[in-house]
């Protein structure tokens, strides 16, 4: 059997929840993938996964977080291009630091999630919220049917 190699692009997202207050650390994106969605960012070629996460929060929202919670992951493949992208889904409500307002990726802001409208998300993350909350969650994977000419999005 003949098997070609993927493109594999791993990234990470870390929902960070104040529970005092009911909310959570937002980026309204404006370049890639615009909408509201959690820190978060590519892994570094030969870096762990979890150390990845903690550093890109720290660098998208100057907040240093713990005690991560692993929820799942979120992936798709692009047939056209032949690659694989993987998302390591966290959350934690440990952190330490003042929130930084502003940088490349767009603003940052403290929200109540209840407040974020579905439109609002960065496409398809308003789908895909469970997986941090609901435990019988663990991957989410779209695929693109091209009978129908759409992505349908699995949940496993």
């Amino acid at each position: 059997m003949s098997r070609s190699l993927e493109t594999i692009i791993l990234t990470n997202m870390c929902l960070i929840e104040n529970t005092k207050t009911n909310e959570v650390v937002v980026i309204n994106r404006i370049n890639s993938w615009p909408g509201i969605a959690f820190p978060g960012g590519h892994v570094e070629m030969g870096e762990a996964i979890v150390p990845s996460v903690i550093r890109e929060v720290k660098e998208e929202t100057n907040l240093d977080i713990f005690n991560l919670e692993f929820c799942g992951i979120r992936d798709w493949y692009e047939e056209e291009i032949n690659t694989r992208n993987i998302v390591f889904m966290f959350k934690t409500s440990s952190y330490s630091g003042t929130l930084k307002q502003n940088n490349i990726e767009g603003e940052v802001s403290w929200r109540k999630l209840s407040d974020i409208k579905e439109n609002e998300f960065a496409s398809g993350l308003d789908k895909e919220m469970a997986i941090f909350f609901d435990k019988e969650v663990n991957e989410f994977f779209s695929s693109f049917d091209k009978i129908k000419n759409e992505w349908t999005l699995l949940k496993y």
